[in-house]
């Protein structure tokens, strides 16, 4: 059962490419704690999941529900076939929804090679995806949410 996307999920791409920034910029800081790296890798694969969402949402005007990497990547493959070079990374980053968020008997080991490589495989795809797109996270100016004194206006 998937969870469905939400009533309040943003409509707007650029939500969604900014989200993808900010769970890499989080990653990128979690990096240099080894007792986070399950964290770091969560986070990669929330970004890229977010990206790509944001992409087919500019592309589709449509959200996506669900977390899977290789078929979001499949359904961007079908905008641009550049994407197809992003399946294999996208299908490894796909298994750490889970394993680097919850304890298991077999815990999820990463060492510091396999989370840089992570982050820099991540890295790329951002680029490529904001590329894409030309979104220039530096620039964007993320809109705050309406107040509650603003609703009662509007009502």
């Amino acid at each position: 059962m998937t969870r469905g996307y939400r009533e309040n999920d943003s409509r707007r791409y650029f939500d969604w490419l900014y989200y993808a920034n900010i769970d890499l910029m989080a990653a990128k800081l979690l990096v240099e704690t080894p007792l986070c790296y399950n964290s770091v890798a969560f986070h990669c694969q929330q970004a890229v999941e977010k990206a790509i969402k944001g992409y087919l949402l500019f592309r589709r005007h449509r959200l996506y529900d669900g977390h899977n990497l290789p078929w979001l990547c499949k359904q961007a493959m079908q905008e641009d076939n550049h994407f197809e070079r992003w399946l294999d990374r996208a299908s490894s980053l796909n298994r750490f929804y889970i394993e680097a968020r919850y304890p298991a008997d077999f815990l999820l080991q990463l060492d510091e090679h396999q989370v840089r490589e992570i982050l820099n495989a991540t890295n790329e795809m951002i680029s490529f995806i904001t590329g894409l797109i030309h979104f220039d996270f530096a620039s964007y100016r993320h809109k705050k949410p309406p107040t509650k004194k603003a609703e009662k206006k509007e009502r």
